[in-house]
């Protein structure tokens, strides 16, 4: 039972990664309408940035974090604004903004990898100090407790500000057909920059929320990326609530396969469950 129950706590602090990733992902694909690898690379940026604010020059840990999730959403915002709409300014293809992504991932993670090196690095200063919980058998930490509450928070917030404000309605707007936006007033790319520092933002903080509970390092972004991009696939792309869906489903299923066989089959469970998914409810979930 106690097993079992460790599982599930597993699961949920995952599935809070895992919905951070997705729900970037989610607002800045609705928008941009293309697969941005580059937010793979944000999410270590987010990672080293506060790496660097905490651990090199020994800020307090609050400030270092909100310099992480300001760094990731600040380059978002720089990429979209000067290559990402460059380039639909020359009516450039989905497929042309896809390779250019890649671009952005690979520069990103070789200057992190030259400034940082390729070793890996945990956030946490010091780990004998950590605080565990104890629910009903299964034990978590006083930081899995916080990423689970910040993943609640935000999805929340996006929820909120989505359904709620005139912004929110200007981004489903935007998503819902750019062309359309602008002819009836609507700054389609001013709304594209700002959901880009959202989304980056939210993809730093993940990246933050994974160096203090197993670490960093500069090829991270990618294989967190896929993960939030199969949640995001699996619970309805373009549905903020199905992203969150997504993720926790993925998470379990993530974490029951891994007790049952072994945790490398982890990615290899997630992508049989993407495409199950593919063949047999391609919408997800929830529909957009």
């Amino acid at each position: 039972m106690d097993i079992l129950v460790q599982i599930l706590l597993n699961a949920v602090i995952a599935g809070a990664i895992y919905t951070l990733i997705a729900l970037g992902f989610t607002l800045m694909y609705s928008t941009a309408k293309f697969f941005d690898l580059g937010y793979g690379a944000l999410i270590a940026v987010g990672g080293y940035a506060t790496y660097w604010s905490y651990k090199q020059i020994d800020l307090p840990v609050w400030l270092a974090i909100g310099i992480g999730v300001a760094t990731a959403g600040l380059l978002a915002f720089l990429v979209e604004r000067f290559i990402y709409r460059k380039l639909r300014e020359r009516k450039a293809s989905g497929t042309i903004l896809l390779i250019a992504s890649l671009g952005v991932l690979t520069i990103i993670q070789a200057v992190i990898a030259i400034i940082f090196s390729s070793q890996f690095q945990t956030l946490s200063k010091n780990i004998g100090s950590t605080r565990t919980f104890n629910i009903a058998g299964g034990v978590i930490t006083d930081v899995q407790a916080l990423i689970f509450i910040s993943g609640l928070v935000i999805m929340t917030g996006v929820g909120i500000v989505l359904s709620r404000t005139l912004f929110g309605k200007a981004v489903r707007a935007v998503a819902d057909d750019s062309t359309v936006a602008s002819i009836v007033g609507i700054n389609s790319p001013r709304i594209l920059g700002i959901v880009a520092a959202v989304g980056g933002a939210i993809g730093g903080l993940s990246g933050i929320a994974v160096g203090f509970d197993t670490g960093i390092e500069p090829l991270m972004g990618m294989s967190l990326l896929l993960k939030g991009v199969i949640a995001a696939i699996i619970g309805g792309i373009g549905s903020i609530y199905g992203a969150v869906l997504g993720a926790f489903l993925l998470a379990l299923i993530e974490n029951l396969g891994a007790w049952q066989f072994a945790g490398e089959w982890k990615d290899a469970i997630a992508f049989a469950v993407l495409i199950a998914f593919l063949l047999f409810r391609p919408k997800g979930i929830l529909s957009k």
